[in-house]
């Protein structure tokens, strides 16, 4: 079950034009490099970020491929 917090983040980006998915796909998906870099250099503290990142990158290409179907 999505949470309120997830759902905003979803309603979002629902709004958003396909230019601005893409790009906010490539900023997801540059901050899963950094956390996964710094991850593997142990100046990581917070490791769940890694998931919630691959988690809005999900979303992301779910809104992304569903408006391109619509």
């Amino acid at each position: 079950m999505a949470t309120k917090k997830n759902k905003k983040y979803t309603d979002s980006l629902r709004e958003k034009s396909p230019a601005e998915l893409n790009q906010a796909l490539v900023d997801a998906k540059k901050e899963l490099f950094n956390l996964r870099f710094q991850n593997a250099t142990n100046q990581l503290d917070n490791t769940a970020r890694i998931g919630e990142v691959k988690k809005n990158i999900a979303r992301i290409q779910t809104v992304l491929s569903a408006s391109s179907r619509a």
